[in-house]
Parts: structure tokens; C-alpha cells; sequence
């Protein structure tokens, strides 16, 4: 390859760097990475869709979950332990609930052991963030 490629090659290289960079770092603000959290999302896709939906999965879906109160969206049968929770979700109670269900919610019928890493659930959650629209986005 002549030295004039590797030149131009080299000046793209360092032109792009920072776009490159504000766009990882714009997946990865805050305490989770969206990008990271996609692939994550594939564990629950299975049960809950992203949007609304005319018939629920085998979960809720989980558009207008961030400020959405809990066991409440229409369409869906909760158990009796999220129909008389009394809480909204927020980025910590989702938390505490990928971190094991049940533990944060006995007798909830959600068929999921838990999410260990903190990590994993920050990236879900951000991407969660991202990819629902979120009620108190709404008001």
C-alpha cells in the first residue's frame, strides 16, 4: 500500500476517534451500558416485549415500566403479591427485582432465579432506559 494510504488511513483513524468514543461513552453514562444491556435483554425478550402489545407475553410488557406502578398494567393477570405491591418502578426496585425476584417480592409468579451480577443489571436496566418510553418522561 502506498505511504499516501496509510496517511489518509491514519487521518480517518484519528478523525473518528472521538465520535467513536462519545458514542461508547454516550451507550455507558450513568451506571450501566445500554449496548451491553441489548444482549442482556435477549434473557427476557422470551416473556416481555419492549412496547405494548394487543396480548402480553408470558409477562407484561415493559413500555412505561420506569414510573409505571407496579402490577398494574391492564391486559396482564399479576399474582396477588404485585397486585397489592405498593410501589412504582424505578431503576432501584427494578434492581432489586433482577437481582432475585422472590427475595423482593414473595409470591410473585415471574418464573426467573435472578440476575448476580450488579453490573448486568445496571447494563439492563440503562438499556431498559433507553429502549421503553418511560412515564415520567410522559407527564
Amino acid at each position: 500500500m502506498p505511504l499516501k494510504k496509510y496517511v489518509y488511513l491514519a487521518a480517518i483513524a484519528i478523525l473518528a476517534a472521538p465520535v467513536t468514543f462519545q458514542m461508547s461513552h454516550a451507550a455507558s453514562t450513568g451506571t450501566g451500558n445500554a449496548e451491553t444491556g441489548k444482549r442482556l435483554y435477549n434473557q427476557c425478550k422470551a416473556c416481555h416485549s419492549l412496547t405494548e402489545t394487543d396480548r402480553p407475553r408470558l409477562g407484561p410488557d415493559l413500555n412505561n415500566i420506569f414510573g409505571r406502578q407496579a402490577g398494574a398494567k391492564s391486559g396482564f393477570t399479576y399474582s396477588k403479591a404485585l397486585q397489592d405491591a405498593d410501589f412504582k418502578w424505578t431503576e432501584e426496585h427494578l434492581n432489586e427485582w433482577l437481582t432475585k425476584p422472590n427475595a423482593f417480592l414473595p409470591g410473585n409468579k415471574m418464573p426467573y432465579a435472578g440476575m448476580r451480577s450488579e453490573q448486568n443489571r445496571k447494563d439492563l436496566i440503562a438499556y431498559l432506559r433507553m429502549a421503553t418510553v418511560s412515564k415520567d418522561e410522559e407527564e
